[in-house]
Order: C-alpha cells, then structure tokens, then sequence
C-alpha cells in the first residue's frame, strides 16, 4: 500500500519531509500513517479521490481552525508548499496533521481529577462549536451519529447470540420510545462525536488534547456527553458515580437543559448498542479487523449493567450532578389510599412494604423511587418483562388488524401451527381465550360434554382457576377462609407428597397415594368426567408429584371413561427446563391441556388443546366463540413467544440454572435446618421452611420474603401453611442472578442464626 501511494515521493515534493519513517495506523474512514521525522511526527490521512469526500475534509479542516483559534488543544493541519490543506491526485486525497504526543485516555488511571477535565474538555469544545455553521458537516449522515441511531439495526442479525440480539433490541425499542417523539426538542450543534478514550489524551490528571474529527456531525448537542460518557464508563464498578463527576464538570462550563440530561441514559446505551452492532457487521464482513472490535467485550459488559440500572436512578444521578431537582412520585401512602378508594381490598398486595413499579426489562423491575429489584418470582413473564421480539409483535399487529375468529387471517393459523407442533400429535385442535381460568373453566366444559358425566376428580390444595367453575375445583379455594366447601360433583384426593411423609421410598409414597385415589374412583366409577391436577403442584407448596402418580390414576380415570387434564398454566412453555411441558416429567399424555401465564408472556391470553374426537364432541351446536381469544394481536404475541422461546434456547437455560440454583439451595441446607426441602425442576422451585421443633415455619418464611425484598430481590411464598419459599423468575434469570440470590439469602439466615 505504501509503495502504491508513493507516500515517500508525495511528502517530499508537497511537504517538504524527506527520508520520514512511516508506519500504518488503524483507521476507519481513511488510511492513516504515522511520520515521524528526527525532529517532528506527523499523521498523513489519505482518502478516496470524491467530491464528497474533500466536501466533507475540507469542512473538518473549517473546523479545525476554529478549534485551534479558540484555544482547544487538537491537531493541527499542515499546509503544502502550495499553501492547501488538502493534496489531491488522481485516485487520492491527502491531509497531514501534528500528531499529539501523549498518554491516552484508554491507557491512564482515571482519577476525579481526570474526569471533571474530560467533562470540562467536551463542554469548551461544544461551546466553541456551537455557533459554527457548515453546509457539508449539516448535510452529512453517519451511523455513529445517534440522531441517526436507527441506522444500525440492520445489523442486529449480525449478533451470533439470540439473547444477546434481544437486549441490544430491547435499547432499540426503548430509544423509540423514549428518545425519538424529543428529536425536534434537544438543542442541535456541531459535534466532535467520537470522543473515546482512545482518541482523548491525557497529561498528569489533564486532558491535553483531542484527535480524529472524522466523525464529526451536526447532531443533538447531548450527544456529545452521552458518546464520551460511553467510553469512560466502561470497566467501572460504579458507572453512576463516574457519569455524575463528567456531567458535573461539563454542566460547570457549557450548562445542559432538564431533556437533555433526562434523555442521557438511553443515549449511552444507543452508544452501546451501535459499538456492538458495527462490531458484529464488522466481524462478519471483515474478521481480521480489531480496530471497531477493540472495546467490544467492555461495551457487552456495560450494556448489561446498564439494563439492571433503574431509568429513575440514572436520571436522578445526573440531575443531581447539574444540581436540577430529583424526579419524584407519589408518596406510598397517598398510592395505597388511592388504591383502596378504587380496588377492592379482596385484591391483596405483596409484601409488608408494597412496591410501586415503574418499568421493567428482562429479569430486573424498576421501582419509582430509581431501586432495581431481581425478579425471581414472575413466572407469567416466561421470556423476560418488556421483551422486544413480544412488544413489537403486540405493537406491530395492533396497528394492522384486531378484530376476532370469526374471520380467517394468518397470524391465526400461523399461531395455532406453532403452538400445536408442541404437542404430541393426536393433539390436534386449540381453544383459544384469555386467561387460565377462562381456559380451565372450558376444560371441563369439553370433558363434560364428550363423557356425559359431571363428576371431576381433584387434588388436596390444587388451584385452576377464579371463575365459580374453577374455583369449584380447587381445593386451594373452596376450602379456605371465605370458601362455601366442596361440592357434591367434586372427587377429592389427598395431594401426593414426597416430603415428610415417612412412606417409604418414592414408588411407595405413589402407590400409598395412588391407593387413595382410586377408592374416590371405585365409588364414583362410571361417574367421572375428568381428574385434573397440575404436573407440579403450585398453590400446595411447588409439590412435584410422585414419577408413576399420574400415569396409575391415568389409567384409572380412563378405565372408567373420565378424562385426563394437565394445567400447564403455571408449569408451561419450557419453565422446568428439560421438558417443555410438565406432563412429559411423568411419561404421559393428557386428554386436555390448560395453558395460560407464559403463553402471552403478560399479555392476556390462554388455551386449551386437545383431540379431534374430544373437540368434535364439543361441536353440538352450543356454538363456542370467544370475543378476544385468538385475536391476531394475541396471536402474535403468541408466537413471538415460542420463536423466542427456541431461539434464545431459554428452556435449556432454565435446566442449567436451575440446576445451579437448586444446588446451591442444597449448599445452604447443609448450613441451615430451616430449609427443610428443596424441590422443584428448572426454574420452578420450592423451598419448604420448618422451624427447630419441625414445625411450618411461615413467620420465618415471611421474614425471609421480606428480607430479600429489603434487599432488592423479590420471591413470594405458597403452600398450606405459607411457608414454601417459591422461587420462578423469568426465564433471562443467570447464574450471576442466582448467585445473588443465594448469597442474600446465606446472609438472611446467619443473621438468624447469630440472633
């Protein structure tokens, strides 16, 4: 390359430079050298021969001059003997500069010292540029520049990891949201753009200098900070802390408005999203190149930190840097009373100390006063909270088409191929409505309907539903406070439950309990619509039944012509991990399958699948319609479900975490007696707490739950006695989360135990 641009030759006879060393530099919209004489060191910048091209040099070198006037500390340009400062030839364009000797930024300690002159560098560099006008730097676009953001998403199938895509996406969608309706509001104004920490130099806590304006643009005026921000935040413990001393410094010199400062938490992270998404373009198209890979492991590693930051908090960290007030909701109090003025107080809240949420991302909930908490517990949120892949489903159909089955469209059958290649195949034909009550209480109604018999056969402390139909069958209900008792047409038999039962092994607890069953079933014999019971027992204590339970009293319910239903409502949709629905752990197959929760992943959706003779029973015209279910909205939603479901691998995520977790919960029992039982599959769990005589511990059970929530983390609790930890996050939830989950707990319980 160097003997093809004869750069020995052009430095002689154009700069007067003879003999330099010359040695290649990276760069990105130009070839860069280094020349070095015995007593000066230059960098030579040589372009493409275009119109545009020297438009745009030669309104850098504009602006250059005026940087250099106003005393801001860049390189300066070299002039030929011609008196131009820029040299062109046939095939090429060639500018010279002063190279800047020094430490770069990249390189140095960043001291508080450093980072208030960083910030202060940027704002005299903003204020000297901000009544500058130029034709060629206003026409110019670049995908670097973050007014331009959207220009970079054609790159996200360029990311090699389904999840990984999903977060960048996740800040793409909140940029629309958020950023984009402010556009015509933010204050405009040349920009340098690209002040990295390897473009920044540094002398003795000072920055001395700025180089490589090839990014220049006319852009909104913040994003300057939020780009220099970018770069200074990456491998820091405490990010907020270091963007407060920067914005402090820069609001001292070239004071920011309230918009701009609120908008900087998701610029950084368009920032991110577009080192990421031009290093994965750039390793696709161009693999040998590090020069736009170089800082891609630290940008994953902040744009991970920064989605478990609360909005609230980084808004109100760099408010208080430009000493504008905090933003602030209303008090708890005055929520609760306006809650109890509108909501029934049948409607409970969680914990001692309710939590006002203000926005969510994938495993992590915002509060509105700026506190992140860990979300182990929202299991209706299978594929993570505010998931792009399900909100642009939601928004993309919505603003098509929404209107019911009694039409033909795709999203319908596209929807019910998806969902029905889930199941065996004799499983053929969907119900779809829109909420696991709903879909339970249509359950029955088919299985009524095809045996002709009304009785159901159900299990001590099951739970499917909050209709009268369902509530009729759940134990969980009709036999706690408030509850009329069981029904006539209601069978009841006992929950299986391995622990603490002092039956024997496994094979005996299922046969003790299986023997129990079937003296309901041999007096009721021939009277048996259907036995219904969720794979792993939720409201009872996260209860995993006995493994040949349900394929004996299958055979049972069967024999005497009943039905066999399996609520999926909670269990669902990959949660346990190794299978994607609860009944595989038992090696049967259910006549009906109730799903809900997940299906939607929060949206209000569920089904009922069964097969073609059981559906065609249930066609006797009493015409089923449901006004809402099967919507193409829902539809939608539906299917981004699964397809994110398979494509982010996340049921074989929730087998290797779970059984991380669950090892770790065996780790603590050996420490601590009070966890009785750790049981569960996936990331569906159950901790059984006793206190020192054996007993339920459910005030210990409580105090933990609300501990953890003291601590950021939110489990609930279950079971007969309240005293079942139950832990079912997302499906995003990681081994770090777990860990965290593990050591807040560890510590909860040897304060305990010390007390």
């Amino acid at each position: 390359m160097v003997e093809e641009l004869h750069l020995d030759l052009i430095l002689k006879e154009h700069y007067a430079i003879d003999r330099p060393s010359i040695t290649k530099l990276e760069g990105y919209d130009s070839i860069n050298f280094k020349i070095e004489t015995n007593t000066d060191i230059y960098v030579l910048k040589v372009y493409p021969n275009s119109s545009e091209v020297l438009e745009l040099i030669s309104a850098e070198n504009e602006l250059l001059l005026a940087l250099e006037h106003m005393g801001v500390s860049c390189s300066r340009l070299i002039a030929t003997k011609s008196d131009t400062f820029n040299l062109i030839t046939d095939k090429y364009t060639f500018r010279l500069l002063t190279f800047l000797s020094g430490t770069f930024l990249a390189e140095t300690i960043h001291t508080n010292l450093l980072l208030a002159s960083f910030g202060s560098t940027l704002a005299k560099i903003d204020s000297s540029l901000i009544n500058q006008n130029n034709a060629a730097i206003k026409a110019k676009e670049t995908q670097w520049d973050l007014k331009h953001f959207q220009k970079n998403w054609k790159y996200l199938a360029d990311i090699p990891d389904a999840s990984d895509r999903s977060l960048v996406d996740y800040f793409c969608l909140q940029f629309n949201e958020h950023i984009l309706p402010l556009q015509y509001e933010f204050r405009q104004s040349i920009i340098h753009n690209d002040a990295n920490d390897w473009n920044v130099l540094v002398d003795n806590d000072e920055v001395t200098g700025i180089i490589d304006f090839g990014d220049m643009c006319h852009s909104w005026l913040i994003n300057e900070l939020a780009v220099g921000l970018t770069y200074v935040l990456m491998e820091k413990e405490k990010p907020l802390e270091i963007a407060f001393m920067v914005i402090q410094a820069y609001h001292a010199v070239f004071p920011l408005d309230e918009k701009e400062v609120d908008s900087l938490y998701y610029l950084i992270a368009a920032r991110l999203c577009t080192s990421v998404l031009n290093s994965a373009h750039t390793k696709k198209i161009k693999p040998e190149s590090s020069y736009i890979t170089i800082s891609e492991k630290s940008a994953w590693k902040l744009l991970r930190i920064w989605v478990s930051i609360n909005p609230i908090q980084a808004k109100n960290t760099f408010r208080d840097a430009c000493n504008f007030s905090k933003l602030v909701g209303k008090s708890l109090n005055e929520q609760l009373e306006h809650r109890k003025k509108n909501i029934s107080s049948s409607q409970s809240l969680s914990y001692s100390e309710p939590i006002q949420m203000s926005g969510a991302a994938f495993q992590y909930m915002y509060d509105t006063d700026g506190n992140t908490f860990l979300d182990a517990y929202n299991n209706i949120i299978q594929v993570g909270h505010c998931h792009p892949n399900v909100v642009r489903a939601g928004q993309r159909t919505m603003a098509k088409l929404n209107t019911n089955t009694r039409y033909l469209y795709d999203e319908l059958l596209s929807y019910t191929d998806h969902l029905l290649s889930k199941f065996p195949s004799h499983l053929t034909k969907v119900f779809l409505v829109n909420s696991g009550s709903a879909a339970s209480d249509l359950a029955l109604r088919i299985a009524k309907t095809h045996t002709g018999k009304q009785k159901v056969l159900v299990l001590e402390h099951g739970y499917h539903g909050n209709t009268q139909n369902t509530i009729d069958i759940s134990h969980y209900k009709y036999n706690h406070k408030g509850g009329t008792g069981k029904k006539q047409d209601i069978l009841q038999t006992e929950l299986p439950k391995c622990f603490n039962t002092n039956l024997g092994t496994e094979e005996d607890i299922a046969k003790h309990y299986v023997a129990l069953a079937q003296k309901k079933i041999e007096i009721n014999e021939g009277q048996i619509a259907a036995f219904i019971a969720e794979p792993i027992v939720g409201c009872g204590g996260q209860v995993p039944l006995p493994k040949t339970y349900l394929k004996s009293i299958y055979a049972e319910i069967r024999k005497q012509g009943g039905l066999c239903i399996s609520d999926e409502v909670q269990v669902g949709f990959g949660r346990l991990g190794k299978y994607f629905w609860g009944y595989e752990m038992y090696d049967v197959i259910p006549d009906i399958v109730i799903l809900g929760k997940p299906i939607g992943n929060g949206h209000p959706m569920a089904a009922v699948v069964t097969t073609e003779e059981i559906s065609n029973s249930f066609n006797n015209g009493m015409e089923f319609f449901s006004s809402f279910g099967g919507n193409p909205v829902s539809c939608a939603i539906g299917e981004a479900v699964l397809t994110t479901l398979e494509e982010e691998d996340l049921p074989n995520k929730a087998h290797q975490v779970g059984a991380y977790l669950k090892k770790g919960l065996h780790t603590l029992q050996k420490k601590y007696q009070e966890l009785a039982d750790i049981r569960g599959e996936g990331l569906f769990l159950g901790v059984e707490i006793l206190d020192s005589q054996g007993n339920a511990g459910t005030e210990l059970a409580s105090f933990i739950k609300n501990e953890l929530r003291s601590k950021f983390i939110l489990i609930s609790t279950d079971g007969p006695y309240d005293n079942v930890l139950k832990i079912k996050p997302p499906l995003y939830f990681t081994i770090e989360n777990a860990d965290q989950l593990l050591q807040e707990l560890d510590e909860i319980l040897n304060k305990i135990k010390k007390n």
